[in-house]
């Protein structure tokens, strides 16, 4: 112990490394140059910690956790804690890989990612949002504060996901969708009853470019295409056609998406 460093004698660190108080470091762990954490980190055996990231107080960094260059961690974030599942529970119960930062992500205070999940460059992660187990997820992807992310869903490259969103597992959110405040995606449709559901679990799946406006509700296994438009406070009952704007409860169709907002229109861009 220096300084209010605990060092095992398999520890390597890089040149300018800084650290504040009560800082623990485990067997193997690899800290590059320019690295600085604050005080009260943990950093658990066989991390990865890249060049000159910097990592809050109060930080606890899980067994084999892999941090690329420039990763921020904001104060009293869990990176790569692994689940306790419940008896019930639909989520796969296996062995999981450490959780994958890639480089220049930032992860918010108080924010939860567990092991498994893999993240792109350039990630944003809010506070107080949680992703759990076997998430992929693409690069400069936006997780918003108070998101969840549940098991087992994919987020493609560039997709945005604004503040208090719900998203249930086994989602797939391709490249480009726009997920608006405090939308809410469902998997199941006997909500929790009978053995009858275990083969009917699905989460929704989103298109390229699609966009689902505030507080909208999304049932299991719709299919919502390309560029559509989901209207705020809109129930998603049906699949939505490539795009097309819905709204109401339940969604209807109700026009085209004008061609100035698709993807492909160089104005967009």
């Amino acid at each position: 112990m220096a300084h209010g460093l605990h060092i095992p004698g398999s520890a390597t660190f890089g040149e300018g490394f800084s650290h504040g108080l009560g800082v623990v470091i485990g067997e193997g762990v690899t800290i590059g140059a320019g690295v600085a954490l604050g005080s009260f980190v943990v950093i658990e055996e066989g991390a990865r910690i890249g060049d000159n990231c910097s990592i809050g107080n109060h930080v606890t960094i899980c067994e084999g956790a892999s941090f690329d260059a420039g990763v921020h961690v904001a104060d009293f974030a869990v990176i790569g804690r692994r689940p306790r599942l419940s008896a019930s529970s639909t989520a796969k119960r296996e062995k999981l890989d450490a959780v994958r930062l890639g480089a220049g992500c930032s992860v918010g205070s108080h924010t939860v990612l567990m092991a498994g999940s893999t993240f792109g460059q350039g990630c944003v992660i809010g506070d107080n949002a949680g992703v759990r187990e076997r998430c992929a997820i693409g690069d400069r992807v936006v997780i918003g504060r108070a998101v969840t992310v549940e098991n087992d869903t994919v987020i493609g490259s560039r997709t945005k996901i604004q503040s208090g969103a719900y998203i249930t597992a086994y989602v797939t959110l391709e490249e480009d969708v726009f997920i608006a405040p405090m939308v809410v995606t469902t998997n199941d449709n006997f909500m929790g009853r009978t053995e009858e559901r275990f083969k009917h679990l699905r989460g929704c799946t989103i298109r390229r470019g699609a966009r689902i406006g505030g507080g909208a509700h999304i049932l299991p296994g719709i299919e919502i295409a390309e560029e559509a438009f989901v209207a705020t406070g809109s129930v998603v009952t049906r699949d939505v056609p490539p795009r097309t704007i819905v709204m109401g409860v339940p969604a209807k169709p109700v026009r085209e998406v004008p061609r100035e907002q698709l993807l492909d229109n160089p104005e967009t861009r």
